[in-house]
């Protein structure tokens, strides 16, 4: 009867409905495996030190500006004459800025969870035009300027990873950095007092520093020179750049491969926003002397707004990524698991019709299962052993497994070893998907296509309205 065949088809739909559950809670797993592996970065970052921004330098000089303001008292009403100071900053930004970087890798465990840390040597190079100070701008009348100590700042986001003493070397002196960046823009750092006798105005000073920073996963910078080059090399070979900007495009600025890679950024302020990013701000205005001045006043009340418009400040980097993650390779493959088992039914179905063999619906379950707990085994084995190994034995088993059973529900070892063979093909290109995500589509949806074509070659000759009819023999392909 064609009703028994629709039942038997619906039969099977709701059977896959039934697996889909198991395999949902796998997701939910490796979810929560996900999870643990990001608190394990976390927790590494607590104990130790996060990943890195690194900003500058700046050279900053500080001016008071005093002058005197009539005002009427408010007990006696009577107008006296008070003196008043504003508190401004003159932020010199660097001409040019050069940093090289030579990043070594290590890895470091929580538990199970492995975690990329990296350790950098850095070396800044560049020149600060440092402007007149007797071109200062007065913004009240009749008022007086008295220069502050100026200073270099330097913004580090977790100061935990500076390995060094760092000095700055500027115009043959050398001046050595102490705590706090000394600006409401910068929530960590360092800055170097400068003395102020040796300023050459009007000309270019010349500078340069050395840092060695530790870090975790990614390194990042932001472009605050006129003109920026920035060079960054490692024997890690995975690197992933992210940010506003990406290294050249130039064959010799961008070399990757087997041992390592060996990249160079070159940004112009033109392109980039770091200097008024920097500037800007709730509870500054930006006014223009040959250099970039600031109000410091009431600051700290705006701390906060400050602290917000630097964290969205423009910055480029590189991360330190594993080329196969267990967790994300794994929940890829899941993905694929109810087509798998949608396959498997298939070719069930097509037994059942061409051959005259009859599965029960528990036999169809169990087969199930087997599929599903294939993902649930590679899980906890790459976490433990290489993907590919981990892949290799879960496949493995889960193959020996089904083809052991099929050989005796198909009543032929013939039949076993022949599903055995077209699970381990689907397994096989199911690891070419994982392999090459570029790929993916073309891949997936070529074997759908193979899996189709085969099945209407295999049915091109069924008469589905007999089937139902007579179940004396099996039907003659």
């Amino acid at each position: 009867m064609q009703k028994t065949l629709f039942l038997k088809v619906m039969s099977i739909l709701l059977l896959m409905a039934v697996i889909l559950v198991p395999l949902l809670m796998i997701e939910g797993t490796i979810n929560s495996r996900i999870f643990f592996r990001a608190e394990a970065v976390r927790s590494i970052a607590e104990d130790s030190v996060s990943n890195q921004t690194l900003i500058g330098p700046l050279f900053i000089i500080p001016y008071t500006e005093t002058y005197q303001e009539e005002q009427i008292e408010e007990a006696s009403k009577q107008k006296i004459m008070r003196t008043l100071k504003l508190n401004r900053l003159i932020y010199v930004f660097p001409n040019e800025l050069e940093l090289s970087a030579n990043m070594e890798t290590a890895q470091r465990y929580r538990g199970m969870h492995k975690v990329l840390v990296y350790s950098g040597q850095h070396t800044i190079k560049g020149d600060f035009e440092i402007p007149s100070l007797d071109s200062i701008s007065h913004e009240k009348p009749n008022s007086h300027i008295t220069i502050g100590e100026p200073y270099v700042s330097l913004g580090l986001s977790d100061t935990r990873g500076l390995k060094n003493v760092p000095n700055i070397a500027l115009n043959g002196n050398r001046y050595e950095f102490k705590q706090n960046s000394r600006l409401e823009q910068l929530q960590h750092g360092l800055h170097a007092p400068v003395t102020l006798s040796q300023l050459k105005q009007g000309e270019k000073m010349a500078f340069d520093l050395s840092l060695l920073i530790d870090g975790i996963e990614q390194m990042a910078f932001v472009p605050i020179g006129k003109n920026n080059q920035f060079t960054v090399q490692s024997k890690w070979q995975h690197p992933q750049f992210f940010g506003r900007f990406l290294p050249s495009a130039k064959q010799n600025e961008r070399k990757i491969g087997e041992n390592g890679f060996d990249v160079t950024w070159n940004i112009s302020s033109l392109s980039s926003n770091a200097q008024q990013q920097i500037l800007a701000s709730d509870c500054c205005v930006a006014t223009t002397p040959k250099g970039a001045e600031r109000s410091d006043a009431n600051a700290s009340a705006e701390y906060t707004a400050a602290a917000q418009g630097v964290r969205q400040i423009d910055s480029f980097g590189v991360a330190f990524i594993e080329p196969i993650n267990a967790y994300s390779q794994t929940a890829r493959a899941t993905k694929y698991g109810l087509l798998f088992v949608a396959l498997t039914f298939a070719a069930f179905f097509l037994f059942e019709v061409l051959k005259q063999l009859r599965i029960h619906p528990v036999q169809y379950i169990l087969v199930g299962l087997a599929l599903v707990i294939f993902f649930l085994l590679l899980l906890s084995l790459s976490e433990h052993i290489a993907f590919i190994k981990a892949y290799l034995i879960a496949s493995g088993a889960c193959i020996s497994l089904i083809a052991f059973y099929l050989a005796h529900v198909l009543q032929s070892w013939k039949r076993g070893l022949g599903f055995g063979f077209a699970l381990s093909v689907l397994y096989g290109v199911l690891y070419g998907l994982l392999q090459s995500e570029n790929n993916a589509l073309i891949m997936g949806s070529t074997l759908l296509f193979a899996v189709l074509a085969a099945i209407m070659l295999i049915t091109r000759k069924v008469d589905w309205y007999q089937i139902g009819k007579s179940n004396e023999a099996p039907l003659n392909l």
